[in-house]
């Protein structure tokens, strides 16, 4: 993965892993796959929505400049 500090998902296939409690802590010890399963906006920028596969949590990241455009906009 290739980002700015703040991306945790794969730029090509969007999907992450479970390594947070709080962004940016890697306290999780879920470590389980997590689906990309939308998109959202919030103040003025497109933040992809995820679930964990294993426990089931729901969090957002913001979309990348490098992210598949293709692949965030079928999550809309």
């Amino acid at each position: 993965m290739v980002g700015d500090g703040y991306t945790d998902h794969c730029p090509a296939c969007l999907w992450s892993k479970h390594v947070d409690f709080e962004p940016g802590d890697r306290l999780s010890r879920c470590y389980s796959l997590m689906e990309p399963i939308g998109v959202s906006q919030k103040h003025g920028e497109l933040r992809l929505r995820y679930r964990c596969q294993k426990c089931h949590l729901v969090r957002e990241n913001r979309v990348q400049k490098n992210d598949d455009i293709e692949k965030v906009t079928s999550l809309l």
